[in-house]
């Protein structure tokens, strides 16, 4: 057991969980929240340029999302392996994940790329731009089809970091080009008079710089997995393992394009106003969600990592901790902007109707996520332990089973309010759902904990050093 091995293996089995999962959790949520702030500030500045410029932002959040779909894909999925891999003392194994998981998301997130950049005029106009959106659309979207393996390579970096429970590394990458892209936009936008081809390569440039600072990392022997490219050649059996863990992630995400696709096209029959309001609410409850999914994944390496060490009871103390936590954390947020969601709209919108629509489906949207630590701590689980089809169907429910019907349905019966409605509907049925899953799970789950190599290989080498 080297150096690395005994510290993780110090962190992730004997520390305690109320004060690990905080540490891991505390930089995964800085992380997320600052990819979500850099959203939101490009909904901000975009704004300024008016309604139709917001609306394309709303547009191009599903071509955003596939990228990072394969990213997630390839980034979970290898990172749980390789923490179980870890977990059990085998680190060769757990490199050849890392480098397998990297160059299949290079190879897949190629391909879209490529084909959004011919086809971008009809490909903008079928995720639900109008004539007047789509100049916007078509711009913002160039910039971001370039950046696209950018994005989906640095997931997958990031995500097998956290996993090794290294994630602070990982926050350093995003943040930094976070930070960058919030710089960049007033510069490019409005300094340099470029408009929204300034927030587009405002975005470009930070998702690569945060891709050659997540590199860096491996590169500097910062990660314990390395990415061995001299002698590679693909091994399917673990490519395929890699790909089912990653499933739940590209169905989340995958879903989560199409239920914004299917949104925009809902409201197109209510005007710009609808699709910049509803867009707008997207981001701002992604942005409270994000908090908890960045709890959720400061919960996954514990859980993978104890799960591979046979440390079954941690597990259990580690999703009650995990639930908890969120609960208050999220509750809290849901209540502010419960409250307030005239003030939160206006910050990002200048039409009044476009706020009005927006801030009553903000508060519809705040009364389930209180709901929503429950599922997502269900759907992580599931993942990291390589449950992949629990965490698969878990993963559909939210943003495809439930979700996109009910936007269909829903505004053939109530109009507009079906739209507004039709993500907090959605969220309560996910939640019921998850339960007894989550039930089944804790009952098969072996009572008691088990010694494996790891344990014997950290107690001798504890024994060697004492003597």
């Amino acid at each position: 057991m080297g150096e690395k091995e005994r510290k993780q293996y110090e962190r992730l089995v004997l520390m305690p969980v109320t004060r690990l999962i905080p540490r891991l959790a505390v930089p995964t949520v800085i992380s997320m929240l600052i990819t979500m702030i850099y959203n939101l500030v490009d909904a901000f500045f975009v704004g300024r340029l008016g309604t139709s410029a917001s609306a394309s932002i709303s547009i191009l959040a599903s071509v955003h999302a596939v990228f990072q779909a394969i990213g997630f894909m390839f980034g979970h999925g290898s990172g749980s392996n390789i923490s179980r891999a870890l977990g059990s003392g085998d680190t060769e194994t757990a490199n050849s994940f890392a480098t397998q998981g990297v160059l299949a998301a290079l190879a897949v997130s190629v391909l879209p790329a490529i084909l959004g950049l011919v086809f971008l005029e009809p490909l903008m106009t079928l995720l639900g731009s109008t004539k007047t959106i789509l100049p916007y659309s078509m711009n913002y979207g160039f910039y971001i089809l370039i950046s696209g393996p950018a994005l989906a390579l640095s997931c997958v970096l990031n995500n097998i970091l956290r996993y090794e429970g290294k994630a602070v590394y990982a926050m350093v990458g995003l943040v930094t080009g976070g930070v960058l892209n919030m710089i960049g936009d007033p510069i490019l936008m409005f300094g340099l008079n470029m408009g929204i081809d300034g927030a587009g390569l405002s975005t470009a440039i930070s998702q690569y710089i945060s891709l050659a600072i997540l590199g860096t990392m491996f590169l500097t022997g910062k990660s314990i997995s390395r990415i061995r490219l001299k002698g590679f050649r693909w091994r399917w059996g673990m490519l395929w393992r890699v790909i089912r863990n990653g499933l739940p992630s590209l169905i989340r995400q995958v879903l989560a394009s199409a239920s914004t696709a299917t949104l925009n096209i809902s409201s197109k029959p209510y005007g710009d106003a609808a699709i910049a309001g509803m867009g707008i609410v997207g981001r701002i409850v992604m942005f409270m969600g994000a908090v908890m999914m960045g709890i959720g994944q400061g919960f996954q390496p514990v859980s993978a990592y104890n799960y591979g060490a046979k440390k079954y009871e941690r597990i259990r103390r580690s999703v009650r901790f995990t639930w908890l936590s969120g609960e208050v954390v999220l509750g809290t947020l849901a209540l502010i902007a419960f409250f307030f969601p005239e003030q939160i709209m206006s910050l990002f919108l200048k039409n009044p109707r476009a706020i009005q629509i927006g801030a009553v489906s903000l508060r519809f949207q705040c009364i389930a996520l209180i709901l929503q630590p429950f599922s997502v701590v269900s759907n992580m689980l599931f993942q990291s332990t390589g449950k992949s089809f629990s965490a698969s169907f878990v993963a559909s429910l939210r943003s495809g089973i439930y979700f996109i019907p009910l936007l269909l349905i829903l505004p053939r019966l109530i109009g507009l309010l079906g739209i507004q409605t039709a993500q907090m509907i959605s969220d309560i049925l996910t939640t019921v759902t998850c339960i007894p899953f989550m039930a089944a799970f804790m009952r098969r789950l072996p009572r008691g904990d088990m010694r494996t190599a790891v344990d014997e290989a950290y107690e001798a080498l504890i024994v060697q050093e004492q003597s």
